[in-house]
């Protein structure tokens, strides 16, 4: 099973190994990132594999808000089906 996480904020040192931490952690893998900084805004986008991940997907999502939030940006996952009905033309 997949998801979507997606990353925007202020550019600083540390998101990425902030997020990356969380997720091996908590046994989820990293399928693919990509990461732009505009100006001084940095998103990132990460299409992670959760199936074998060891806490539920509300925990999840719960840990990731709260560690950017210590850094001051904002981050959000979903699950891919959900993230693909909700971008379907």
């Amino acid at each position: 099973m997949k998801a979507i996480i997606s990353v925007l904020g202020k550019d600083k040192v540390g998101i990425t190994a902030h997020v990356c931490n969380i997720l091996a952690s908590r046994n989820v893998n990293i399928l693919d990132i990509s990461q732009t900084i505009n100006e001084s805004y940095f998103t990132m986008l990460m299409i992670v594999e959760i199936s074998s991940m060891n806490v539920s997907f509300a925990e999840l999502a719960k840990e990731l808000e709260q560690c950017v939030e210590t850094i001051g940006v904002n981050a959000t996952i979903q699950r891919e089906e959900i993230f693909s009905a909700m971008h379907r033309l």
